[in-house]
């Protein structure tokens, strides 16, 4: 009888044991619940980051190709006008050289 008694005394003990073993975990799932949030959030926005500065850096790329082929065109622009402007000597100069040496 005295063996039962003790192997009840060990079983309550061992449940005592679990009980607490689980009132541990249970006040440690909101922390780590929370500090797991808190990485996930950090991620995300160290994420959205790079990608706002990716996003960023193509709109200034694109912002400086559009000066770039601004910048072209207008020096295509000018030297249309120069080439309209010397077009008229080019062919008088073509016509002399041709008709000198015929």
């Amino acid at each position: 009888m005295k063996e039962k008694i003790q192997q009840v005394l060990e079983i309550e003990k061992q449940a005592q044991e679990i009980h607490e073993k689980a009132k541990r975990d249970a006040q440690e799932m909101p922390v780590k619940a929370d500090q797991e949030g808190q990485a996930l959030i950090s991620k995300a926005k160290a994420e959205a980051q790079e990608e706002a500065r990716k996003i960023l850096a193509s709109a200034q790329s694109g912002d400086d190709s559009k000066k770039i082929l601004s910048d072209v065109e207008a020096n295509k622009s000018q030297f249309e006008i120069l080439a309209k402007a010397n077009f008229d000597k080019a062919v008088a100069y073509v016509l002399e050289r041709v008709i000198g040496k015929a």
